[in-house]
Order: structure tokens, then sequence, then C-alpha cells
């Protein structure tokens, strides 16, 4: 008893310190910033509404196809690796997030859903597998993925046209469609067809939220719906609207087709020069 007493003695005046100064908190470490400052800008840009324009007010009009080659060297931030424009529209149309529609044709008249979406790309080959053991083959069968680095072009709509209530030549982009390479059931190369088409309208505040990569300075970050509609690619035309509905490659080839696509570039270009100076 008497010792009891005499430890309860010695542990009180500890207990009244350890009240007095309780354990300083260990502070909380803030999740690094990957540079100097955080970049928020593009995630609250919104974007500008089309203005109106009254079918009247257009006295000129043409439809224009064209093709984004992204191994060319203006086209190379398409691909950049961290995020690739096609990786933004997939992970969009597989969340459901934008509506893609059927390649069967460009005026997005059948919807797909993102199991469809999904699908592309995937196919089911049989490979031969060696056993290190036995040395013996048999066959394996493996299913592969969409390879998205084997996307290298996209095909982009865009409406050309004149509008004299504010006598202006504008370009509206209409639609873009990644391209992929078909092959047939015997794995024979078929040709460059559109994995899907996307209502460009209906996704510029998507790509408004997204950057792109700027070559030239990494303070001055463009996003997505910036690229387009200030135009900032290259590309080369492969069909305007015409009484035959043909493409270019349809009566031009090699050379000839890149040159043909320049004069009709040119003819966009000098219709407004065209028009005042009459």
């Amino acid at each position: 008893m008497k010792k009891t007493t005499a430890f309860m003695k010695n542990i009180f005046p500890l207990l009244l310190m350890v009240l007095a100064f309780p354990a300083v908190a260990k502070p909380t470490e803030e999740a690094p910033v990957d540079g100097f400052y955080e970049r928020t800008l593009f995630k609250d840009k919104g974007v500008i509404p089309y203005e109106y324009v009254r079918e009247s007010d257009v006295i000129w009009e043409k439809r224009i196809w064209r093709v984004v080659d992204v191994r060319e060297k203006m086209n190379l931030f398409f691909a950049y690796p961290k995020e690739p424009l096609i990786q933004i529209f997939l992970d969009a149309a597989y969340a459901g997030d934008i509506t893609v529609y059927s390649p069967t044709d460009d005026q997005f008249t059948t919807k797909m859903t993102p199991d469809e979406v999904k699908s592309i790309g995937r196919r089911v080959d049989t490979i031969m597998v060696t056993d290190p053991i036995t040395l013996i083959e048999s066959p394996q069968i493996v299913q592969q993925d969409l390879d998205i680095e084997k996307i290298r072009k996209f095909r982009i709509k865009e409406d050309w046209f004149f509008d004299k209530e504010t006598s202006t030549q504008m370009v509206r982009v209409m639609g873009i469609a990644p391209i992929i390479d078909r092959y047939d059931e015997n794995g024979n190369f078929v040709g460059e067809l559109p994995m899907f088409w996307i209502y460009y309208p209906h996704v510029r505040q998507l790509l408004a939220h997204h950057e792109s990569f700027n070559r030239m300075n990494d303070a001055v970050r463009l996003t997505w719906y910036n690229v387009f509609e200030m135009r900032t690619f290259s590309s080369y035309i492969i069909k305007i609207s015409n009484e035959y509905d043909r493409r270019i490659t349809d009566y031009a080839t090699g050379v000839e087709a890149l040159l043909e696509g320049d004069s009709k570039k040119m003819e966009l270009f000098n219709y407004e020069h065209d028009v005042w100076s009459w």
C-alpha cells in the first residue's frame, strides 16, 4: 500500500507536465506540385459561342474534307505521349461523356455505344507458344487491344462560307474522325478508314479543358479548343464538294493529288479577295 502511494506521488507531477505541454501535432505534408506554380487557367476556360448566321446571309459555301498527319513536324503535338488527342477522345467516349457516330457515313446519323467504341481495334489472334520444358509448340489464343500509337491521321470535315452580314469569310469545323488501318479476316490490309466520327460543336467544351503541347513556349499552353479554332496545324485537302462527289485521289495520284489539294486551298483563300475586287 505504501509503495502504491509513493508511486502515485511520483507519477502525478509527470501527468501534470504532459497535460500542461500537449504534444505538437505533426504538420500535414501537401501534395507536391510539379512546377513552381499550379496550372489551373485552362481548367476554368470556356468556349466562345458561335455567332448566329442566317441562311439568307450566306452567299457562298464550300464543304472541305482534309487530313492531319500526326507524323508531320508541325503536327507532332497531336501525339504528345502524356496526353495525345486520341486518348482524350477515347477516354471521353468510353465514359459516355461524348457521343461518337458510326463511320459508315460522315453525317452523324448512327450513334455508337461505349462498348462498341471499346471493341474498335481489338482482335483475337492465334500464336504458337513453345513450352520451355518440353519444347513442344502449341497454339494459344491472345487478344490484342487497340494500339493508339498506330493512329497517325485525323480526318476533318469543315464548312467554309462567306457571310454578307459581316462581310467576312469564315470556317467552322463540323466533324473529326481518327483514322485507323483496317484489315480483313485474313489479315490483308483493306485501307485507311475512320474509327468513328465526332461532332465537333458538341466537344468544344471538352477540348477547352485539355492542354496541347506548345513546343515554342512551355508557359503558353494552348488548349485543344484553341488548336482547332486558331487552326495551328498542318493539313492537306482530300475532297471538296463537287457534282461527282469524288475525292481528289479519284482523278489524281501521288504528287499530282497534293498539288491539286494545294490548288483548292488557294481557291478558298482567294475567294474573299475576288469578292472585294468587283
